[in-house]
Order: structure tokens, then sequence, then C-alpha cells
């Protein structure tokens, strides 16, 4: 039930949305994995340097777009905290596990109308705006759409219905989350597809990597 291969992007702005799961910069608060390794003042400088990356990605590919962040200060984000999503709607996560705050995410933007809804963080340096329109033209007749990240988890998700049951019973943030997801849409009877391999950036080895690759 699986393909592997790239489409070209031609399905209406006003059907795609695009949904983006991102913390507040803050020093301390993000990447502690990375910041483990090489400090946290350099951890936060790197995320920073991922943010950039994906608000690049992202104005490019013109998709439209809600920011859901983690780590604000109230039940909104403050002008502060929104200001470099460069006027990007911006809302708070809900509580709840990262399955939960996802379900939470997708439902809201199919709520509002959307056909087709993608989720991305905001950890990957090679993800660019042809991912992004490449998930959403795979989308017109896929249920599922995944790009698979080299630590066995994703760095994308798209669905072009609601599909909670793909966020439960998931080990987050272990190699075995991409390999359970596709069992799951497999099981439910979804078609899947996939999106190029790419890197994500959690650790100093990731960092090391990535810097090579450059």
């Amino acid at each position: 039930m699986s393909d592997i291969y790239l489409a070209e992007a031609d399905a209406s702005p006003q059907e795609n949305h695009l949904l983006v799961f991102a913390r507040v910069p803050a020093l301390g608060r993000v990447k502690s994995r990375l910041a483990a390794g090489i400090g946290k003042e350099a951890a936060l400088a790197i995320y920073q340097e991922l943010l950039a990356i994906t608000r690049t990605a992202i104005t490019q590919s013109g998709v439209p777009t809600t920011v859901w962040m983690a780590d604000t200060a109230g039940p909104e984000p403050t002008a502060a905290e929104a200001l470099e999503w460069n006027g990007m709607p911006t809302r708070c996560q809900e509580p709840g596990d990262l399955g939960q705050r996802m379900t939470a995410a997708f439902a809201a933007a199919f709520a509002a109308g959307a056909e087709r809804v993608a989720i991305i963080g905001t950890d990957c340096p090679g993800l660019r705006d042809t991912h992004l329109t490449q998930a959403f033209a795979l989308l017109a007749d896929h249920e599922v759409v995944l790009g698979p990240a080299t630590d066995g988890g994703y760095y994308l998700l798209g669905l072009s219905r609601p599909h909670p049951e793909l966020f439960l019973n998931k080990a987050w943030s272990t190699e075995s989350v991409l390999k359970d997801t596709v069992a799951d849409a497999e099981r439910l009877g979804s078609r899947v597809a996939f999106l190029p391999e790419l890197h994500d950036v959690d650790t100093a080895a990731d960092l090391e990597a990535w810097r090579s690759a450059s």
C-alpha cells in the first residue's frame, strides 16, 4: 500500500494547511539533548538557525500556515514570542503528550475547512519548500504522507482526513515512531506516500554530521 515517488504540486492553496510545532527560543528551554553536548548558548543559536531555515521553506512554499508554540508565557503567544514568525498565525499547543498535541492541531485545521493538512517541526536543516509542496501534491491521492527522518521518526506528516489513531500508543522520540505510524496507517487501509529521507539535528553528533555535509 506504500508508494515512494515524487509529484508536482497542483492543489489549491485554500485547501492546504501547514502546521508548525515550535518552541519559544529561550536559553535553556530548547534542544536539551543538543545542549548537553555543546552548551545551552550554542544550542540556542543552532535552534535559531533551524527556525530561519524552516521559515524560509514555509515562505517560499506559499502554503497557509499556523505555528503552534510551546513554552509560551501565557495562554496565547505574546507579540514578542510570535515576532520571528513574520505575521503567521500563532497558537499555543494544547496540553498532553506529543500525540495529543498533534491530534488537537490537526483537528483544528480540518474543522476550519482545510482538506489537506501537514505538520512539521523545526529540527530539519534539509527542509526546503519543495518538500512541502510535494507533500500536498501527494495528499491529492494518498491519505497519509510521511517525511522519514534518519533517526527513525518523521520530519513531516500529512493527512487528507483526520486520523487520530496515528497518534496513539507511540514511543515518541524513539526510532520506532515512523515504523509504527506506517503500520497503523496500513492497518487502517490508508494509502501511504513518502518524501525523501532527511536528517534531524537533535544531538551534537547530528550537528557534526550536518556541518560536515554542508
